[in-house]
């Protein structure tokens, strides 16, 4: 191999690393999912979706890059072109945030984390997803801006005031959502994995 081809193929992953890191920001991705659709169901073909341009565009991604922030990007992308064709409509419902985005998913949720998931609900949508991104998924506020394709201040501005209200909310203890019990994110790793790979064979075999 060429001395000036090294550097591409040391920075690029084999499959079987990206499909490990994949896996691994499943919970995320279908975190943030709920808090941009609001739904359950939605977020999850928003992850599958996220996942299979993801892994069709593997190539692409480089060694010591966030997988976190370019698959956030991704569903970002996927959730806004399916919002111009009115796919996700409606009012948001329920949970937005997944526990595994800040505590075990072995533990049990606690009467206070369920009031911030309620709390959470009660946010404007660009604070909440703002706030999600920086506090619960630890992005930084560079890489939050831009997947939101926002000002770095603006992201601050967003971030700074989400807290403040959801201070103001939990210490005033009105929630407007009722809490409902979000399914262990383990649970669906391995099935969507397998729709991914089949769903991408598919694509490979009638590109052929």
């Amino acid at each position: 191999m060429p001395q000036d081809e090294a550097p591409a193929a040391e920075n690029t992953l084999s499959d079987g690393e990206f499909k490990s890191l994949l896996a691994g920001v499943i919970p995320h991705l279908r975190a943030y999912g709920r808090s941009l659709s609001g739904n359950p169901d939605l977020a999850d073909d928003l992850t599958q979706d996220t996942m299979v341009k993801a892994w069709a565009s593997r190539e692409r991604f480089e060694r010591g890059t966030s997988i976190k922030a370019w698959t956030f990007v991704i569903l970002r992308n996927t959730f806004l072109s399916q919002m111009r064709r009115n796919k996700f409509h409606g009012e948001y419902d329920e949970v937005v945030v997944e526990r595994t985005l800040s505590t075990p998913a072995s533990q049990e949720d606690s009467g206070e984390m369920a009031d911030l998931q309620r709390a959470l609900m009660e946010l404007p949508q660009d604070q909440r997803e703002a706030l999600i991104l920086v506090g619960a998924g630890g992005l930084s506020y560079e890489e939050a801006a831009s997947i939101c394709d926002c000002a770095l201040g603006t992201m601050k501005s967003r971030v700074s005031r989400a807290r403040t209200a959801l201070e103001e909310i939990m210490n005033g203890g009105q929630f407007a959502q009722k809490r409902a019990d979000a399914p262990p994110a383990s649970d669906a790793i391995d099935a969507i994995m397998g729709s991914v790979e089949e769903i991408t064979a598919r694509r490979e075999a009638a590109s052929r």
